[in-house]
């Protein structure tokens, strides 16, 4: 390794324990400084097909952006159609490509998503080369989906694990012309939750909006590492990451405390989705390997804690496998 390569991963190192210093715009600033950057290549997702959800305002729209302006079709998940439109009237007046549109369910209504999985697979025949589950909130207050599911939990892993293998056909056509790939938009508040299927879906007895996003958020990166096993035959890849903290609407709506504090130091939605979309474009990285999580370009651990660690066994893994079968079939 060179000497500059070197300390740029010495300085990552450090301020990827700072965990302040990691998750604010002061980590993707300083990393884009000293570590590698790719520039990822004008047209680079030219005749690809990317599917992404939640992608009406913040880390998604930014994200839809960035991708429409590499030459992707970009087909947005949406559950408003009104809002739907508007953006997507937008971005194409933004980017120039027209080539942005949209499908409308809630990801946490497992019947609608079937419904879209199938609309989708008629639209793009030729297959999607990149799916992309960002879409989710976090809710103070308990609400059941219309399966019966606590929504947090039906609308960030189960509506988008049934997504998923409804769409692996798709994902499967796409890969013949070069691997596919699946990416997860999770939360560094993952780390703070160990993974307990038992604990997942809560009640609305003892419900917490900030336990049951970060439960939910541990279990997309558990499952993405689990998913990257399964379909290693389909050449499909399979990443999560974390965006870091950007200040996006759905914080202000959610977490307007921890906004008010930290306003100065929060990403941009832009600086948030950096690491999705060179996940989505780049033929580097993110084809050697598959099953990490990201933070600015650099696989990171998935557990900060013993507790964590010791609580994600290969019978666990197993047990959620087995629940989200049952959940979904």
């Amino acid at each position: 390794m060179s000497a500059t390569g070197w300390l740029g991963g010495v300085v990552d190192a450090m301020l990827e324990a700072s965990v302040v210093g990691s998750f604010t715009r002061v980590g993707v600033r300083v990393r884009r400084r000293v570590l590698p950057w790719e520039d990822l290549p004008p047209d680079c997702l030219r005749g690809k097909v990317v599917v992404l959800t939640g992608g009406t305002s913040g880390l998604g729209e930014s994200a839809v952006e960035s991708l429409a302006r590499l030459g992707a079709h970009v087909t947005m998940v949406a559950r408003n159609p009104s809002k739907a439109d508007a953006a997507c009237e937008r971005l194409r007046a933004l980017t120039g490509n027209p080539a942005i549109d949209y499908v409308v369910a809630d990801t946490g209504d497992l019947r609608a998503v079937r419904r879209v999985a199938d609309e989708l697979g008629a639209r793009h025949p030729r297959g999607v080369d990149v799916l992309i589950h960002n879409a989710g909130s976090l809710d103070d207050r308990y609400a059941a989906s219309a399966d019966g599911i606590e929504q947090t939990l039906a609308s960030h892993v189960v509506g988008p694990y049934l997504l998923t293998t409804r769409l692996l056909p798709a994902l499967r056509a796409a890969a013949k012309r070069g691997p596919a790939r699946v990416l997860w938009v999770s939360s560094g508040g993952m780390y703070s939750e160990p993974l307990r299927v038992d604990d997942l879906a809560m009640g609305a007895a003892d419900y917490d909006g900030v336990t049951a996003y970060a439960r939910a958020k541990r279990a997309q990166v558990t499952l993405a590492e689990m998913l990257a096993v399964r379909y290693a035959p389909d050449d499909i890849r399979v990443h999560s990451m974390h965006p870091g903290w950007a200040d996006t609407p759905g914080v202000a709506r959610s977490l307007p405390r921890f906004r008010r504090v930290m306003g100065p130091l929060l990403r941009t939605a832009a600086e948030g989705a950096d690491t999705l979309v060179w996940l989505a474009a780049s033929d580097d990285a993110p084809l050697a390997e598959s099953g990490r999580f990201w933070l600015d370009r650099v696989p990171r651990s998935i557990h900060r804690s013993g507790a964590s660690g010791r609580s994600d066994t290969p019978a666990e893994r197993e047990r959620l496998a087995a629940w989200l079968d049952r959940v979904t079939a």
